[in-house]
């Protein structure tokens, strides 16, 4: 079945290369004015200018006009931890009052908080809850998500959530990848056993997610008073061992050692990097690790920003993504993210879109299939209402642009998966 998407005012990320955008790359964002987009099933067909149209087959029933609205590729984003439990609002007052995302988990808070929730709840109860959430974030644009555990911390509890991520990969429209981040937090009963601890993670969690297929990737929170870089890479290489690819939480809190770490385990990408110094930025861009930035949470905890200008500067390739999480950024809104990237962190618009687009894509091992507008890609995009420029996406970050979303080909209503 094919549908014609026609009338559209600005066509965006139409990369004609599929490759991970490096360097001054970024800010290239090529579109068309005045354009169609034709799909095919689930696929994206073909596009033009609107003065071709006729050349089309007069036979295509499915026509939607889009009447002068923008249409971009769907965010892609690389980073999240959507299966969680109960909110953490109480810790956001003690932000408030002062208090640092350290001192909050040395009393049992944050990550400790939510795994106690995550091994209460049941496993429909964190479907459910997951569900709504994912619905929300496609109507915000999002159509790929990589989702982790790291909220259970024990194996019951670890499963569950990746079992919840598998049930999310066959009962929605979404691209979905999962990773296992058993290695998250040490639990307050291993506070004196982390070698045990990690153990468990090692020999008994990893080879039951290897053999029932519950993840594509390998995480580790590498950080002062979480994991530090020998046990991060003790922990990748198993992973690694049994088909999981590395993605690292590096650098947030300080400079951890997980940069470096990340780059020697082949890590599809490291994530946060608030903490930088000039020699990590060169090792990133003379690597093929991406680094994702991810504003919602040095926004959410105040903290600085990763910088942005100094890594696309020296040629690292960047991606976006949301770390939507009940404690340091409760919220998945990518449009948010973009405009913070440009707000804060002094990206261009173009740089932004196609970090939260491709580059994300590439981030979560999707790129072949969705990050750009281009014939054999999944027909996974957003349209917005009509507005003047694509620099008016970011720019109006409190407004809500989106108009249509389809994922696979299928324009998608309010709760319909």
């Amino acid at each position: 079945m094919k549908t014609l998407f026609y009338n559209i005012g600005v066509l965006a990320g139409i990369h004609e290369e599929n490759q991970p955008l490096r360097g001054y790359q970024l800010a290239n964002l090529p579109i068309l004015h005045n354009a169609y987009l034709l799909v095919e099933d689930h696929t994206i067909h073909s596009f033009g200018s609107m003065n071709r149209l006729q050349e089309l087959s007069t036979q295509i029933i499915n026509k939607v006009d889009v009447a002068g609205g923008s249409l971009f590729p769907s965010w892609c984003d690389s980073h999240t931890h959507l299966v969680f439990a109960g909110s953490r609002e109480a810790e956001f007052v003690d932000k408030i009052k002062g208090a640092s995302y350290a001192e909050i988990a040395a009393k049992g808070g944050g990550i400790l908080n939510s795994a106690k929730k995550v091994q209460l709840a049941s496993e429909d109860e964190l479907y459910t809850s997951a569900l709504m959430r994912l619905r929300e974030l496609v109507r915000m644009g999002t159509g790929a998500i990589e989702i982790k555990s790291g909220y259970g911390l024990t194996v019951e509890a670890e499963l569950k959530m990746l079992r919840v991520i598998k049930r999310l990969q066959q009962n929605t429209p979404v691209t979905i990848k999962s990773t296992f981040l058993g290695a998250h937090a040490i639990p307050v009963e291993f506070a004196n056993k982390r070698e045990e601890y990690i153990n468990i993670v090692t020999e008994e969690m990893l080879p039951i997610v290897a053999k029932e297929g519950l993840a594509n990737f390998i995480d580790v929170f590498c950080e002062t008073g979480f994991f530090s870089p020998t046990e991060t890479k003790i922990i990748c290489e198993k992973g690694k061992q049994l088909g999981l690819q590395p993605k690292i939480h590096a650098n947030q809190l300080g400079n951890s050692g997980g940069v470096e770490t990340g780059v020697a385990v082949g890590a599809i990408s490291v994530d946060h990097l608030e903490s930088m110094t000039e020699e990590l930025i060169q090792l990133l861009a003379s690597s093929s690790t991406i680094a994702t930035l991810l504003p919602n949470a040095s926004f959410f905890l105040r903290m600085q920003d990763a910088p942005a200008r100094g890594l696309i500067d020296a040629g690292a390739v960047v991606a976006l993504a949301s770390d939507y999480n009940p404690g340091s950024a409760p919220s998945g809104n990518m449009n948010l993210v973009v405009s913070q990237s440009c707000i804060r962190m002094k990206m261009l618009p173009a740089e932004a879109i196609n970090a939260a687009t491709l580059n994300g894509a590439f981030a979560m091992g999707v790129g072949e299939s969705c990050g750009s507008i281009k014939p054999g890609k999944l027909a996974n995009f957003f349209i917005t209402k009509p507005i003047p420029s694509i620099e008016f996406l970011p720019y109006a970050f409190g407004s809500l642009l989106i108009d249509k979303v389809v994922l696979r080909g299928k324009l998608i209503e309010q709760n319909s998966f």
